[in-house]
């Protein structure tokens, strides 16, 4: 065994004992003031007395008692801690000595004390259960449980603003680590990679020995106090050419491709671990870091690309039918009038359909997808809309913000919509959000900042010449 990987036991096995010996003093503390009123407790916390290693016992107590808590106690624990606010007479005589300082330096101390009266104690708070073993953890998992219970509470909304900033701050990526994951990595991690996968559920430890082959890849980043817990982690396909099926993908008879052999990498599944990081963004740099490392390890690669769900079409495309915002070609209105037989036949003395309810009909259908004639039909519409769905339509109230959300995420991190693939994904989910269809998102590494720049500045989004032709039909 090399001496690092000693090293890294004893280390590992000194966190445990520590992490062990805080759990018991946590227990001791929280068995001792069982009977006490929460805001005492929370007080004491504050107050520090008997010094840090009684204080950080008191916080580790107090969490313990918090994961022991059922919903009804979580929420009046969090509202708890949530009341120690400003206070507000003394944010008031702050705000008196600013107005009345005589000069730009009494200004900035005044100024300086004022930031002080402003800043609630549950910040501080917030900061003794970060310094507890685990403790990072806890409070990602703390704020999971307040974006769940928020739902119109100013005092829980307050909370949860103090502490994303304490998250963003300490989850800057300056301090993750980006780690690749393989078939070697510890059992622990791989179970979690098949917990956390949310995009192409691993469905056993054959499927997941498939993904972490010679001719994929696997990152992560993670943070120095959650050392076992991905944050986000990517899953790559080395192949060659764009990929246009993610069932052939991940098919696991499929041979093993020489790496050195491929000269596209397909970003195929991008996964946020912890829902307490949610607003956190980790993403762009997550494929930046990656595409630069794959630069570096494979010199024959020369196209970074996603194959990518569309989760939100269907969905939109649904409500534009219903509400009649589909505008046809003549081509399509031709077609679909052809393909009214496909349907079951009217009841007599019914309105003859128009071609939207065709096209709404046959769509509805369970499964239209076997129906090679329904298909024909399909197809070409479905995918011209979709190319106006990805390239032209704006979320809600967010001009300039593509609709679809996995759009909106690679576009923010400078990638060009460059291709749709007819029936990419034909599992159920596939075929429920998208109709099967799937895009690729071309990572140019020349081009990334300046399309970021482009859709975060003025809202223009970059687009493959042949798709921005295909949105505008």
């Amino acid at each position: 065994m090399s001496e690092v990987a000693i090293q890294a036991g004893l280390l590992d096995r000194a966190l445990r004992r520590v992490t062990t010996l805080w759990r018991d003093m946590a227990a001791a503390v929280g068995a001792g003031d069982a009977d006490a009123d929460l805001a005492a407790r929370l007080a004491a916390c504050l107050e520090a007395k008997g010094g840090e290693v009684s204080a950080r016992a008191r916080a580790a107590g107090l969490a313990e008692t918090y994961r022991g808590l059922d919903a009804t106690g979580r929420t009046d624990f969090l509202r708890a801690l949530a009341a120690f606010d400003s206070d507000p007479d003394a944010v008031g005589r702050a705000m008196e000595r600013v107005a009345a300082a005589a000069d730009a330096a009494e200004r900035a101390v005044a100024t300086a004390r004022l930031r002080r009266a402003l800043e609630p104690p549950r910040i501080r708070l917030l900061t003794a259960f970060a310094a507890i073993p685990d403790g990072m953890k806890f409070l990602v998992d703390l704020r999971a449980d307040l974006l769940a219970r928020m739902d119109g509470d100013k005092l829980l909304q307050a909370l949860e603003t103090d502490l994303k900033g304490l998250l963003a701050a300490w989850f800057d990526v300056g301090f993750l680590d980006l780690r690749r994951i393989d078939w070697r990595s510890p059992a622990l991690l791989l179970e979690k990679l098949v917990q956390y996968e949310a995009v192409h559920r691993i469905r056993s430890w054959r499927d997941l020995k498939n993904r972490l082959e010679s001719d994929r890849r696997c990152y992560a980043f993670f943070h120095p106090r959650m050392p076992e817990e991905p944050l986000i982690f990517v899953e790559v396909a080395l192949v060659k050419g764009m990929a246009d099926s993610v069932q052939r993908l991940l098919d696991e008879k499929a041979p093993v491709l020489d790496p050195r052999e491929a000269d596209t990498a397909v970003f195929y599944s991008i996964n946020n671990c912890q829902r307490g990081l949610d607003g956190i963004s980790f993403g762009n740099f997550l494929i930046k870091r990656v595409v630069g490392e794959l630069s570096g390890e494979f010199r024959n690669m020369k196209q970074f690309c996603t194959l990518s769900p569309i989760p939100g079409y269907r969905k939109w495309l649904d409500a534009s039918l219903v509400a009649g915002d589909v505008a046809l070609t003549e081509e399509e209105k031709k077609a679909l009038r052809a393909a009214a037989p496909l349907l079951p036949a009217a009841e007599p003395g019914a309105t003859e359909p128009g071609e939207a309810e065709i096209l709404r009909a046959l769509v509805a259908r369970r499964p239209p997808w076997r129906d090679e004639a329904a298909q024909k039909v399909l197809e070409p519409i479905l995918t011209r809309l979709c190319a106006r769905y990805l390239v032209r339509e704006d979320a809600p109230r967010r001009t300039g913000r593509a609709r679809d959300p996995v759009a909106h995420f690679h576009l923010s991190n400078g990638a060009r919509i460059e291709r749709l693939n007819w029936r990419a994904d034909t599992s159920e989910n596939g075929l429920r959000q998208a109709f099967g269809m799937m895009v690729n998102y071309l990572y140019d590494p020349e081009r990334i900042e300046e399309n970021h720049e482009l859709y975060v500045g003025e809202g223009k989004r970059a687009v493959s010449a042949a798709l921005r032709r295909l949105a505008k039909g």
